[in-house]
């Protein structure tokens, strides 16, 4: 009897190493919720319904992260307690993502790190993660300006919070808009904006854009173009501009699927379906008399940051590459999500890994 049970144990002990042995490796991505950041969430069930949820674990970041980053750093913690997990992609990298690292770090340093849209010091994370990818924020204070100007606009009023000001890279993208539309005779605006993680929340910071902004159109006119930091305050800040027929050039996260459609009234079954959502809102915008009037990118990048980071990722964890900091690797992943963008590291001696992105821009209903 006990030789039959050291047989069975010796059996249920080579099934259960063969189990880990070839246990399929895992990634985790943690984005923000729908209220915060509907794009990064659906990108996130997109991978799981790609690989399957015994291969990605989708977690998300609270609404109020900057009161909550215990529960950041317990979320990207709880993944990589999963022996399995060879690799976490996190985006946005709000507050508490530095701290998440390197906590992870300290039981396990074989973890991989995609990072996009970073919150924190660009040099800190460049230390910290493997890969990063950032909407490249430097350049988009001239451009985006230079595009308002393009349709028409005399004023720029410019939504954001001391939080977000404190960011380097949009403090940065500030001071250049600024800068670049006083020099283009342009009158530059810039509005202090509920904080959505503040005491009001989302609806607070939603309410003011829907108060505030045609107060801006009647005092300076329709021909005022409007940008604000911020996710949520997207479509309220939409349909404050189409009501007003005033200049929409772009999101703080440029593409087609965000906040555009809701604001518009569209219904979008794929959001996946870029050439039928870029056309779709065209004739929307000529229907609604604000045609020339309202712009974003073509490629709708935080997503692609997510598919992007997800693959690399995947990758990784599949054994397809071991350096963990493949730079050109990255951005071949990158280009192949996006399509039409450009790709510059934010300092290519001291930060390579840190790679900051530029999308193809796209006005509708212009003829």
């Amino acid at each position: 009897m006990r030789r039959f049970t050291r047989v069975l144990f010796a059996v249920a002990l080579v099934l259960a190493l063969g189990t880990v042995a070839f246990a399929a490796p895992k990634i985790g991505i943690m984005t923000g919720t729908v209220s915060q950041g509907e794009e990064e969430y659906r990108a996130g069930e997109e991978m799981v319904a790609k690989y399957g949820a015994d291969r990605v674990i989708h977690v998300t970041y609270p609404d109020k992260f900057m009161d909550e980053q215990e529960t950041t750093i317990s979320q990207v913690m709880a993944m990589a307690s999963d022996p399995d997990v060879k690799a976490i992609v996190i985006c946005q990298g709000v507050p508490g993502t530095a701290a998440a690292i390197d906590k992870v770090k300290e039981v396990r340093d074989d973890i991989l790190f995609v990072i996009g849209t970073v919150h924190e010091e660009p040099y800190m994370m460049a230390g910290k993660a493997d890969i990063l990818f950032e909407i490249d924020q430097p350049t988009r204070g001239t451009s985006i300006v230079e595009k308002a100007k393009e349709m028409g606009a005399k004023t720029f009023i410019h939504y954001s919070f001391p939080r977000h000001m404190s960011y380097p890279l949009l403090a940065k993208r500030r001071e250049i808009m600024e800068q670049t539309a006083k020099k283009i005779g342009v009158e530059f605006v810039f509005v202090n904006a509920p904080d959505p993680t503040g005491e009001g929340g989302v609806a607070g910071s939603q309410q003011f854009i829907l108060e505030d902004a045609p107060r801006q159109v009647e005092k300076y006119g329709p021909d005022t173009a409007f940008f604000s930091t911020n996710c949520s305050m997207q479509e309220p800040l939409i349909k404050s501009v189409v009501k007003g027929k005033a200049i929409y050039p772009e999101q703080c996260c440029p593409s087609p699927f965000h906040a555009l459609p809701n604001a518009l009234g569209l219904k979008v079954e794929n959001k996946g379906d870029v050439p039928y959502i870029l056309k779709a809102i065209d004739e929307k915008v000529v229907e609604l008399g604000v045609a020339g009037r309202i712009a974003t990118w073509t490629a709708p990048v935080t997503m692609n940051f997510i598919r992007a980071g997800a693959e690399y990722a995947m990758d990784f964890a599949n054994g397809k590459f071991e350096d963990k900091k493949d730079i050109q690797r990255a951005k071949f992943t990158l280009e192949k999500a996006a399509g039409a963008v450009r790709i510059r590291a934010f300092d290519e001696e001291k930060a390579p890994n840190f790679l900051m992105v530029v999308g193809e821009s796209i006005i509708f209903g212009k003829k």
